[in-house]
């Protein structure tokens, strides 16, 4: 299987650490709005996982941000 870019999957990781933190969520509480699990948040946001669209949408959605600008750089 093809993994996505280091450089795409860092980006993701720390817009989605940051906007969490911005908002004053844990994993755990962004894991229960976006019905994932808190350690699946958690390897998304060290860049372990390789996330499916639908699980990007979700998470996105949970945060009130649109899917490209999870994977713009950077959100800072």
């Amino acid at each position: 299987m093809r993994k996505p870019s280091e450089e795409i999957t860092t980006t993701l990781a720390r817009n989605i650490r940051r906007l969490r933190s911005n908002q004053g969520l844990s994993q755990e509480q962004l894991a229960d709005k976006s019905g994932l699990h808190r350690t699946y948040i958690g390897a998304v946001e060290r860049g372990e996982r390789n996330i499916s669209l639908s699980s990007l949408e979700v998470i996105a959605s949970a945060l009130c941000v649109d899917v490209p600008s999870l994977l713009s750089k950077p959100l800072e």
